[in-house]
């Protein structure tokens, strides 16, 4: 069975006990969170959209919050002595998918 998920703007594929790693959520760690279902499938038939039943749900465990490694901005203009770096690293949490309850 797995579900595909919505968090921080984007869409994921999860099935059970599978670990994730997706932008910031504003939860502790340890704590159980449910996330927007946008589809369920068991392998025979899927349920989407509208022919979703209300009683779809995806939980997951928040284990931790970590940054991302970095990623380097180096901007240069040849010729006219200019460069800029600058670095970036994005704040993520990882969580575990504990159930999926397709209702």
């Amino acid at each position: 069975m797995f579900a595909v998920i919505r968090t921080g703007g984007k869409q994921y594929k999860v099935a059970k006990k599978e670990y994730l790693r997706v932008p910031k959520m504003d939860v502790e760690a340890g704590k159980s969170v449910d996330l927007d279902v946008i589809m369920v499938s068991d392998g025979k038939d899927s349920q989407v959209g509208s022919t979703m039943k209300t009683g779809a749900k995806v939980a997951a465990k928040v284990i931790e919050h970590i940054r991302d490694d970095k990623i380097v901005i180096f901007k240069k203009k040849r010729r006219q002595n200019y460069r800029r770096t600058k670095g970036h690293r994005q704040d993520l949490t990882v969580i575990e998918i504990t159930d999926i309850k397709a209702a």
